[in-house]
């Protein structure tokens, strides 16, 4: 009788509650939108899921929906093996598990830094002790396989990392590309991606593209709020960490203090490390249900669709994007160049004013000169037009910062 209480007030917490947030989700008058590259826009049902009434971690309500977690995600990632690491914390915090669970003090790892955020891993690889390689490709770009073989070929890798996505510039990394040259030049080398601003929106077959790890977050493609580390691990790369010859220098993201935790859920049994973040777990199941139902290749085409839709409207603005050719753009987000005479201090408010909040960039030396919109998660996958209301807004308030392009609304494809 109390299983099924507990149940039905998880499904049905609070009638008042959830018409309000229906009401705020579908009333974009009542709060502006948040179209940054993350966090970003979640279903109602989501925001529900988010907002249970305090449930123990030992519940067998929570238990199901953890157990499902694990599982939808190798989904996601498109992985039969990969061993799913569900933790509360930050994607940054995804850095710090794959870190410090397979690097020891003094091994190689080769970064290939297209941004912001692949210098940032490659600092945390540094604190764990790893000799580290930066191969660095100019604001726009990304590496040429051919640098990255001419690396491969120089030294041997205990690791090679490669951004799919740095959420700095909106450059898309080829996954695909590196790990096809890692199996050829140096096959024990790990292939790790970091899929925070990618995981749910970039096409990637973690098991077929021989993927060692990927690092991801709840709060951008997989869409649900902030609050848990993703991570997913091959079978080589929990072989590595079995073989260490030194201690994992870390207590909280010690996958093996994590892994029995991981199966125990999984089998739907309960396992204390510490504890999980119920409410974030709830709500990240209920976005993998609603995302799944046909698999991922409708939702990787639902983003391209909308990316292209982006695209056109920049090319209508008269602007430019920061990746440099159309085949580097994302399709989680769009960081674009503005004009000389118009700063992202003097964009950011005008679009604020029109009910969208966008981001400005974080490039040292570059942050002024662009901003970035996310179309992820839901603003891509449901026909809510959150894109179509960001683009409008994005046209008018470059027209009032005195960029006279592009006029007319933006292109729907």
């Amino acid at each position: 009788m109390l299983r099924r209480s507990l149940r039905a007030i998880h499904k049905n917490f609070s009638l008042l509650t959830r018409t309000s947030l229906i009401r705020q989700m579908s009333n974009s008058s009542a709060r502006p939108l948040c179209m940054i590259p993350g966090p970003v826009e979640m279903s109602s049902t989501v925001l529900q899921a988010n907002s249970t009434p305090a449930t123990a971690h030992t519940d067998p309500v929570f238990v199901e929906a953890f157990g499902e977690v694990i599982e939808m995600l190798r989904t996601v990632v498109g992985t039969t093996s990969g061993q799913p690491f569900v933790i509360a914390g930050s994607g940054t915090l995804g850095w710090d598990q794959t870190a410090a669970n397979l690097v020891e003090a003094g091994e190689r790892v080769l970064v290939l830094s297209n941004g912001y955020f692949g210098e940032g891993l490659a600092d945390c690889m540094e604190a764990y002790g790893a000799q580290v390689t930066r191969l660095r490709a100019a604001p726009g770009h990304r590496q040429a396989l051919a640098e990255v073989a001419a690396a491969l070929r120089a030294h041997k890798y205990k690791i090679v990392t490669i951004s799919q996505v740095d959420t700095s510039t909106g450059v898309l990394g080829d996954v695909q590309g590196v790990a096809e040259l890692v199996r050829e030049h140096s096959p024990d080398t790990l292939v790790v991606v970091d899929g925070v601003c990618a995981t749910a929106a970039e096409r990637l077959y973690f098991d077929s593209w021989g993927v060692d790890v990927v690092i991801t977050a709840s709060q951008k493609a997989l869409g649900s709020p902030p609050g848990i580390s993703v991570v997913v691990a091959s079978q080589k790369a929990l072989g590595v960490l079995e073989a260490r010859t030194t201690p994992v220098p870390a207590y909280y993201v010690n996958w093996k203090r994590w892994l029995p935790i991981m199966k125990s859920y999984e089998a739907r049994a309960v396992k204390y490390f510490a504890t999980p973040c119920v409410q974030a777990i709830f709500a990240l199941n209920t976005s993998l249900k609603e995302m799944l139902p046909a698999g991922m290749e409708p939702v990787f085409a639902a983003h391209e669709r909308t990316a292209a839709q982006v695209r056109a409207a920049v090319a209508a603005w008269g602007l430019e994007t920061v990746a440099a050719e159309p085949e580097l753009c994302s399709n989680a987000m769009t960081a674009v160049w503005l004009p000389e005479n118009i700063q992202a201090a003097d964009l950011l408010p005008k679009l604020k004013a029109r009910g969208i909040v966008a981001a400005g960039g974080i490039l040292a030396g570059h942050a002024h000169r662009y901003f970035r919109l996310g179309h992820m998660g839901i603003s891509a996958t449901s026909d809510n037009g959150y894109v179509e209301t960001m683009l409008k807004a994005a046209t008018e308030a470059l027209d009032e910062c005195g960029h006279s392009a592009g006029r007319s609304t933006p292109p729907r494809l």
